[in-house]
């Protein structure tokens, strides 16, 4: 599986890392021509090389026209998204980002998430950096990502209505069980869209993960700092056997329900998660004096159990709930491109000791894919898990 390792020694930003995808090999142009699927007019994605302290890196601008752009709130920007012709899996990241952007905003504002005006991250430089960061990481074929702890600068920045604290207060909300530190330079060295791109999308964080080293991608910020404003980007193999690295520790957070509007389990469901729960579901039981309930599990890091508790609490009429550690075995994959009958089409290819065991196309592509060609989706499914198996024996 191939890991990317983002190393923030002097903060992130949206621009740096998609500075730093480039620089790690995905072209330039595999950004332009992804971004253009969507239905957002008036900007030039451009990159440079630029010295940071004496070191280079790539610096991605993007140029805006000057004339204005429509106020974006969250319902706006998820229906760009989905209308656009972004693959599935950049649709879905994409959309979880900007959730968690819309909450840690309203948080920060006292504001319900759809009723937030996103100043800067609904601007189109914003919508930039998270579809083209998720553009770029599936143009690199990333399985996993994890990041550095993050650190978060001091002082004050200017903000829409004045000055204000930094660490910005989204951006604490989105960092919330992250590892935070003060590295003594002053100023925003986080970013609410750099935080909410790579919080929302790492599946670890703190030290470099095992990996055989295949490229390093160099993003750069803004400003000049102390010390260089390159935000690194690790790329590599990880091919170890599934053993201890591929157990990992959950919590299994559960309550029982028995007097909930059905109507609002989809909701609960959605933002359980978007808040870093690994999975969710409901289970029918039958209850004391034969009334029929409903279980809620959740399986979440065990660092995300108080942060997922007070969230059932909030959404649910529990006024109890119970939570155990489990351990499961966790098979090492990645996204993969092949060639089908259908021209080429998303998989996921997991892996036990090395060896494949599972090439599954996604399945958001399988549904779009029959409705385009007026195929029923079971036979196309079929058909492209025995494609998908021909393509990966054809190119490893």
């Amino acid at each position: 599986m191939k890991l990317a390792y983002f190393d923030c020694p002097s903060g992130a930003a949206g621009d740096m890392i998609l500075g730093a995808l480039v620089d790690a090999g995905c072209p330039l142009e595999r950004l332009r021509s992804g971004l253009a699927g969507l239905d957002v007019r008036g900007f030039e994605l451009t990159a440079s090389e630029v010295r940071r302290a004496g070191f280079r890196g790539v610096k991605i601008d993007v140029g805006l026209e000057p004339r204005g752009h429509p106020p974006r709130r969250l319902p706006d920007i998820l229906a760009l998204i989905e209308k656009s012709r972004l693959s599935p899996w950049v649709k879905e990241q994409g959309s979880r980002i900007f959730r968690r952007l819309a909450e840690a905003e309203g948080r920060a504002h006292g504001q319900p998430p759809h009723e937030v005006e996103l100043h800067d991250v609904g601007a189109v430089d914003a919508i930039v950096d998270v579809l083209g960061s998720c553009i770029g990481l599936e143009a690199l074929a990333i399985g996993a990502v994890h990041v550095s702890p993050f650190p978060v600068g001091r002082g004050t920045a200017p903000g829409p209505h004045g000055p204000i604290p930094v660490p910005a207060p989204a951006t604490l909300e989105l960092l919330k069980g992250a590892p935070v530190f003060d590295n003594g330079i002053p100023g925003e060295l986080v970013t609410p869209t750099g935080a909410a791109i790579l919080s929302t999308l790492a599946e670890g964080m703190g030290g470099l993960p095992p990996m055989r080293l295949q490229a390093v991608g160099l993003g750069a910020g803004a400003r000049e700092l102390p010390i260089p404003n390159l935000l690194r980007l690790l790329v590599g193999e990880s091919d170890a056997p599934l053993g201890d690295e591929a157990v990992e520790s959950l919590a299994i957070v559960e309550t029982t329900l028995d007097d909930m509007n059905p109507q609002l389990f989809e909701p609960l469901m959605e933002r359980l998660l978007e808040a870093g729960a690994v999975d969710v579901y409901l289970t029918p039981v039958i209850m004391k004096r034969s009334r029929p309930g409903v279980v809620l599990t959740v399986s979440c890091p065990p660092d995300m159990t108080s942060t997922l508790t007070d969230l059932i609490f909030q959404e649910t009429t529990t006024l109890g709930i119970r939570w155990r550690e489990q351990r499961r075995i966790r098979l090492a994959r990645e996204l993969r491109r092949l060639s089908t009958s259908h021209g080429p089409v998303t998989f996921k290819v997991a892996r036990r000791g090395g060896r494949v065991v599972q090439v599954s196309p996604e399945f958001e592509e399988v549904r779009r894919l029959a409705r385009e060609r007026g195929l029923p989706v079971r036979d196309l499914l079929e058909q492209l898990r025995q494609d998908g198996w021909a393509a990966f024996r054809d190119s490893p």
